[in-house]
């Protein structure tokens, strides 16, 4: 069996890379693996898949630590880039009770009249003609996904479009009633 204890090497095909341990060609061992997206898994490998104990790191500053089984997930816990953690059972962000973001939840309300539109703050700014989808801009034209960097991160569906087009910040603000001015000769 033949080992290479170190190695880094450029999948061009794929646009990913591996910097790690190799055993019979394939990656084995300890590892980083990074996709052309920028979300790194650094752990151990097995026959060239992730395998055993090992960390997703997302550009978004978020992470997935977990426990991998011939590549896929058997366990783990998923840590927003604010350090607030999934819990899947005793879930109560976002539930239609309390919609306050995790930041004001840990840091308090603003005062009256200044809102916060996201939980970063401040609020990214939303490129002309795009809406802010959470871990990037989406782009209804063209119906990509963008990380803040402007980097690709991928192709809209249709059920997605849809859930972006109706529940996402925009940036544009859209006219409610009337748009005509009123004066005072219109008693």
């Amino acid at each position: 069996m033949e080992t290479n204890l170190h190695q880094q090497q450029s999948m061009e095909l794929t646009g990913s890379s591996y910097s790690g341990s190799y055993k019979n060609g394939r990656m084995e061992g300890e590892g980083e693996y990074t996709f052309p997206t920028g979300t790194r898994y650094v752990g151990q490998m097995k026959d060239g898949m992730f395998h055993g104990k090992g960390v997703l790191y997302f550009p978004n500053g978020s992470k997935y630590e977990g426990t991998w089984d011939k590549g896929l997930s058997k366990e783990g816990k998923y840590t927003f880039s604010d350090g607030l953690e999934y819990e899947e059972d005793d879930w109560d962000f976002c539930d239609g009770y309390d919609r306050r973001f995790y930041t004001e939840r840990c840091n308090g309300l603003k005062p009256a009249g200044q809102s916060q539109l996201t939980n970063r703050v401040p609020p990214e700014v939303i490129p002309a003609g795009c809406y802010d989808c959470g871990d990037g801009f989406y782009n209804p034209t063209t119906r990509t996904v963008s990380d803040y960097q402007h980097k690709f991160l991928r192709h809209a569906d249709d059920d997605e479009h849809e859930w972006i087009v109706r529940t996402c910040r925009k940036s544009w603000d859209d006219v409610d009633g009337p748009t005509t001015k009123y004066s005072a000769d219109l008693q």
